[in-house]
């Protein structure tokens, strides 16, 4: 048992000091950032647009009243509890969606794109041709022999 606590805590700590980690927090808290963004993109900008072409009706008011079954339910204020079936709701958390998985979807298209071309780059400078080589002593003193028996 010990063992293997060991060699899990060694590829953890492998793990750790590649910068997988760090990467993963910056992920994380970078998305948590965007998130806030496109919700309030979304109900701040997109919503009331939407809205504002039916009839000014918000989709937080999209909601179904759900019958109760077994009588009704006060709360502590004496009030009836009411479930309601928020579809609204459900469709303003798509929309952030669909906006924040185009966003990513973008961001991997222009990675791809860098990539490519840094490989038809890399591509290009391997396929380079290569100076001849120089030639050899035994070549150079042919050469000459040959230059001077032309004169």
């Amino acid at each position: 048992m010990g063992k293997k606590k060991s060699r899990f805590l060694k590829e953890f700590k492998e793990f750790a000091m590649k910068g997988n980690m760090l990467d993963l927090a910056v992920g994380v808290i970078v998305g948590g950032a965007f998130k806030t963004v496109v919700d309030a993109l979304t109900n701040s900008v997109i919503m009331p647009v939407v809205s504002m072409f039916l009839g000014g009706l918000s989709f937080e008011e999209w909601k179904i009243r759900l019958p109760q079954f077994f009588g009704e339910k006060l709360d502590e204020n004496g009030e009836v509890i009411v479930n309601y079936l928020r579809f609204g709701d459900f469709l303003s958390a798509f929309i952030n969606f669909v906006i924040m998985a185009f966003v990513v979807f973008l961001i991997v298209k222009t990675v791809n794109r860098l990539r490519e071309a840094g490989e038809k780059h890399r591509k290009k400078e391997a396929e380079a041709p290569a100076a001849p080589p120089e030639p050899t002593k035994e070549e150079q003193l042919l050469t000459e022999i040959r230059d001077l028996l032309k004169k």
